[in-house]
């Protein structure tokens, strides 16, 4: 079928930068608008920003001329968003009312009731909000979002956990890559050699999201996972990927095993309908005593797999382990361009 024309909202930072990697050579999608700021629209894409990700530079599109990010100027049926919150509170509803269909990665809408909170793996059934969301705000587009980067990674993890055992408290500690912070990001003087025990918002929102994202849709909302999790979240001196140290408790008590079981028996959507982003295994298992490690592990199927060792009884809540994965490709981009081709298969994108 002919490729379908999106935009890039915030097509010169590291996440629009992903989205241009990805989107390039896309068997679906083709890159019709990439959208900046208006001091950086009329230059040419390689003039307007560095390049700051492996690969090849700008994606093959250096000379493409960026445009404002309006609906007048940069309207297609498909948007990728890789706004801050601030802008995309106002240009994502425009794209929405014009008819386009936003995949957002800002936090903008993530926790309104009618807005789908998406991973794939975990919850494709909440893409039917948008039929409420439609409904409720006239709009003939709509807004879906990505979840939190570090709660992504932590619900690829507990989703198949909650599938089979059902899931009464999660502890969770993160040692997150400074590319989580965008570019600039942190200053090196404050990260070289450091580890900082602060990230502005960002425990709230994984425990805000978390139990929406495992939750149940139930009469056009979503009935939360009645579960209690707490977070802590640390910046560390990494460029890519998020570690997450994690405890359990699970109803019946389960062995070891029977988690491990769990997790190695997981089968997804996306990789059941072989979406093309979807990695053919979600969730890889190892066995060695220091994996996974972010130097070794975290590049591995385009970083859209997580990482799951070490699994093991913990004194305290039942289960504990150590999760791996991508903050800005399973964390970003790439999870919103799954969302993608999860909408296009199910009939949202026409």
């Amino acid at each position: 079928m002919s490729r379908i024309p999106v935009t890039i909202l915030g097509a010169t930072g590291v996440v629009g930068q992903r989205f241009v990697q990805r989107l390039a050579q896309h068997p679906q999608f083709r890159i019709q608008h990439l959208a900046a700021s208006e001091r950086s629209a009329g230059r040419a894409y390689a003039d307007a920003c560095s390049w700051r990700i492996e690969g090849e530079a700008y994606g093959g599109l250096g000379d493409r001329v960026l445009v404002a990010g309006g609906p007048d100027t940069a309207f297609s049926p498909v948007v990728f968003s890789a706004l801050d919150s601030a802008p995309a509170a106002e240009l994502e509803p425009a794209f929405a009312r014009a008819g386009a269909l936003v995949f957002s990665n800002a936090s903008a809408f993530r926790m309104e009731a009618d807005v789908p909170l998406l991973v794939p793996e975990v919850n494709p059934e909440h893409l039917a909000l948008l039929a409420v969301q439609r409904e409720r705000r006239g709009w003939t587009g709509g807004i879906l979002c990505n979840p939190n980067c570090t709660a992504t990674v932590l619900v690829m993890a507990l989703a198949p956990l909650q599938a089979a055992f059902g899931i009464e408290a999660v502890m969770m500690t993160s040692l997150q890559a400074i590319s989580g912070a965008g570019y600039p990001g942190v200053a090196s003087l404050d990260i070289l050699g450091n580890v900082v025990p602060f990230i502005r918002n960002e425990e709230e929102k994984v425990e805000e999201e978390t139990p929406k994202l495992l939750g149940l849709l139930e009469g056009g909302r979503v009935r939360s996972a009645p579960l209690v999790i707490s977070a802590l979240c640390h910046r560390v001196p990494v460029v890519d990927g998020h570690t997450e140290a994690v405890s359990v408790r699970l109803r019946g008590n389960p062995s070891v095993a029977q988690v491990r079981e769990a997790l190695a028996a997981w089968k997804p959507l996306p990789q059941a309908l072989g979406l093309p982003t979807a990695p053919v295994v979600p969730i890889r298992l190892h066995t060695a005593e220091d994996r996974p490690q972010v130097r070794r592990d975290v590049e591995q199927d385009g970083g859209m797999s997580v990482h799951v060792g070490r699994i093991r009884a913990c004194p305290l809540l039942g289960i504990k382990f150590s999760l791996l994965g991508h903050n800005t490709h399973r964390g970003a981009a790439g999870g919103s361009l799954l969302n993608a081709e999860l909408a296009l298969h199910q009939g949202w994108i026409r």
